[in-house]
């Protein structure tokens, strides 16, 4: 098996893990409409990178052998039992509240291939079910039977988190009125608005399971580090896949005016990059605005940019003990920016 192969079949073995527990704590309970509408992107796929990932440092941190633990009761280096699979899904229903609320300020009609919630069920009913993703994350937290002041400590980078969360999306949507991003500006937004999320879920397991201070910084940057990476290579999906596999419009967020590593370059370069689609462009304009885009090199400047935040979130994975686990999340770090979809 190469090792492409290990960090595919890591996520898909979690996954299955993860969903089987999605299934558990969110029920389709009354009122039915508010809670299908909870689950509808849930049930819509999503690879479950993030409470992945959170599961791989808990085995890390805690040196057990990978899925051989009870998740509902692992053990923590202090002998305290923890779920940490609780944890993994408060992860998980707080990116699905983000895509919900995100799908509705974009006015975006898909999401993983189906009608964004909004519009398979309604306005209204669409913010309720994001509400209710962002509270049930809490209760669920709440619900990992660790050590009080751990607990506290988790809940606490989760707040913060979704706090950040806010004031990324707030800094995208103040960049769609100017015209002097700068790239800098670019990658702070998106370490607030995407990466955050991939830190909390390394950091979390750390907290819970009573890491050091070291221990958990380190692991927090790895997730800054990689999930800056994880956007820029969804920047650059966005341009280079077809809208099938995409899930929506190819080239979206050119027809959006987005401010992304590569525009931002582009623009550096002299392309003017709100006239290069309109405003419902063919395939055939698309790909001659990408075509532009690498002849100005800002495609290979997106990707080396992606390529040295993975490097510098691999090294930060030093804190923990050489082997299996260190392993599988210095590939999903890889795997992050060489994934097609």
């Amino acid at each position: 098996m190469t090792p492409s192969d290990r960090v595919e079949s890591a996520i898909a073995d979690r996954r299955a893990v993860i969903d089987d527990a999605i299934d558990e704590q969110l029920p389709i309970v009354a009122p039915e409409r508010l809670y299908s509408a909870s689950r509808y992107l849930l049930d819509a796929g999503g690879k479950r990178l993030r409470p992945t990932i959170l599961l791989l440092v808990a085995e890390a941190v805690s040196d057990v052998e990978p899925l051989s633990a009870d998740y509902r009761a692992f053990p923590s280096p202090g002998g305290e039992e923890v779920d940490v699979l609780s944890a993994a899904v408060s992860v998980e229903v707080i990116q699905s509240f983000t895509l919900i609320h995100d799908d509705i300020m974009d006015d975006d009609d898909l999401r993983r291939g189906v009608p964004a919630v909004h519009r398979e069920y309604d306005l209204e009913t669409a913010i309720l079910a994001g509400d209710t993703l962002y509270s049930k994350a809490f209760e669920y937290m709440l619900d990992t039977d660790a050590p009080p002041a751990r607990c506290v400590g988790a809940i606490e980078e989760l707040a913060t988190t979704c706090t950040e969360i806010c004031e990324g999306q707030s800094l995208d949507v103040g960049f769609e009125g100017r015209t002097d991003v700068t790239v800098d500006e670019y990658l702070e937004m998106i370490e607030f608005k995407t990466a955050v999320l991939y830190a909390a879920a390394a950091a979390i397991p750390a907290i819970l399971l009573g890491c050091d201070e070291a221990t958990v910084d380190a692991l927090h940057g790895y997730g800054l580090d990689i999930g800056r990476a994880f956007q820029i290579q969804d920047d650059l999906l966005d341009l280079t896949t077809p809208s099938a596999e995409l899930g929506k419009q190819r080239g979206s967020d050119l027809v959006e005016g987005k401010r992304t590593v590569i525009t931002l370059h582009a623009r550096n370069q002299g392309i003017d990059t709100e006239t290069l689609v309109s405003e419902d462009p063919t395939d055939d304009e698309i790909e001659l605005a990408v075509n532009r885009l690498t002849d100005a090199g800002s495609i290979e400047f997106a990707r080396e940019t992606a390529a040295d935040l993975v490097d510098s979130g691999k090294r930060r994975l030093e804190v923990l003990p050489e082997g299996e686990h260190r392993e599988l999340l210095e590939g999903i770090a890889d795997y992050l920016v060489e994934r097609e979809y």
